[in-house]
C-alpha cells in the first residue's frame, strides 16, 4: 500500500524545518521576479552553479523593467556558461511583457503566469507557490521521483509527465495554501538532496519506512531502455557553447576566421552558427567587400 497523503506529507515537511538550503530565492525578501529569474535559471542546471549567477543578475537587473531595458548583448554575456543561452532571451521577452501587460510586476494568476513567454506549467506553478505561498501542483524532476518511489514504487517517473501523474500528485498536496507551499520546497528539496536519481541516500530518508519502493527492494528502472542519454563531447550543444563563449569575450564584431577556429568540423560548425543566428543568439553582419567575409557578435 502506498503511504497516505498524513504518512508521506508530515515526516518530510519535518526534515525540511532541518535540512533546507539557506538559497537567496528562499529568503524573507524574495521578490516574485526573483523566485522567476531563479526557475528559468535552474532548468537543467544545478544549484552550484545557478546561486551565484542568480545573486550577479538580481543585483545588475532586479526588476523586470530593469532587464526589459537591457541590451540583448549584456543579457547574452550576464548568461555567461549557464547553458541553453535561448533561456537568456525567453527572460528578456518575459520581462518585457510583465513590463507591458501588468506595470512590471509579476502576475499572480496562472492564466496570467502561463501567457508570458517561456513560462510553461511548472513555472507558473513554482512562481505561485514559492513567490506567493498559493497552493500549486509543483512538480519538476525531483519531486516526480520522489513520488515514483514512495507513492508508485518504481525507480523514476515515465520519460514524459502525463495527465494523470499530475491528478496523483495533486492529491498528496496539502489543501492550505501555506503548507501546500511549505510542501512544494521541502518535496523538492528532498529529491535534490537525498531522493536522487543514481545515489539515493534512503539511510537518510525521512519516509524510507513508507516509501513502496524501499520496501520493495528497490527494483530496478523498468524504463532503462526508453530514457535518452547523450555525452555532450562533440555534440552540436558543444560546438554552438564555443562559439557563443568566443562572442561574449570578444570587444567587438569577431572575423568570420576566428569563429572558423573553434571547431574542427566545418559542415558542423557552420550548421550550428546559421542555428545560433536563427535563434536571435548571435548577429552576422555581412561582408562589405567582395575581399572581405562576413563577422559576428552578440545582438545589440
Amino acid at each position: 500500500m502506498p503511504p497516505t497523503p498524513t504518512q508521506l506529507r508530515e515526516p518530510v515537511l519535518a526534515w525540511f524545518d532541518v535540512h533546507a538550503r539557506d538559497l537567496p530565492w528562499r529568503a524573507p525578501d524574495r521578490t516574485a521576479w526573483g523566485v522567476l529569474v531563479s526557475e528559468v535559471m535552474l532548468q537543467q542546471t544545478p544549484v552550484v552553479r545557478v546561486e551565484p549567477a542568480w545573486r550577479s543578475w538580481m543585483a545588475r537587473w532586479p526588476t523586470p523593467a530593469d532587464l526589459a531595458a537591457a541590451s540583448t548583448a549584456d543579457v547574452l554575456r550576464a548568461w555567461d556558461r549557464l547553458g541553453y543561452p535561448r533561456r537568456a532571451l525567453r527572460l528578456q521577452e518575459c520581462a518585457r511583457a510583465v513590463v507591458e501587460r501588468h506595470d512590471g510586476v509579476v502576475p499572480s494568476s496562472e492564466p496570467e503566469l502561463l501567457a508570458l513567454p517561456g513560462v510553461g506549467s511548472y513555472t507558473a506553478a513554482a512562481v505561485l507557490a514559492f513567490a506567493y505561498g498559493r497552493r500549486s501542483v509543483v512538480l519538476d524532476t525531483n519531486v516526480r521521483r520522489v513520488l515514483a518511489r514512495t507513492v508508485e514504487g518504481v525507480a523514476l517517473p515515465a520519460p514524459s509527465q502525463t495527465v494523470g501523474e499530475v491528478r496523483a500528485a495533486a492529491r498528496y498536496v496539502p489543501d492550505d495554501d501555506a503548507t501546500a507551499a511549505r510542501w512544494a520546497a521541502a518535496s523538492m528539496e528532498l529529491g535534490a538532496l537525498v531522493c536522487t536519481a543514481r545515489s539515493p541516500r534512503c539511510d537518510a530518508c525521512p519516509v524510507r519506512d513508507v516509501c513502496t519502493w524501499y520496501r520493495a527492494g528497490r527494483p530496478a528502472d523498468e524504463l532503462a531502455g526508453r530514457r535518452r542519454t547523450q555525452a555532450f563531447t562533440g555534440t552540436d550543444r558543444q560546438v554552438r557553447g564555443r562559439v557563443m563563449a568566443l562572442l561574449r569575450e570578444a570587444l567587438g564584431p569577431v572575423p568570420a576566421a576566428a569563429v572558423d577556429a573553434v571547431w574542427p568540423d566545418a559542415r558542423q560548425l557552420a550548421r550550428c552558427v546559421d542555428a545560433l543566428v536563427i535563434d536571435g543568439l548571435v548577429a552576422r553582419d555581412p561582408a562589405t567587400s567582395d575581399d572581405d567575409a562576413p563577422t559576428y557578435r552578440l545582438p545589440a
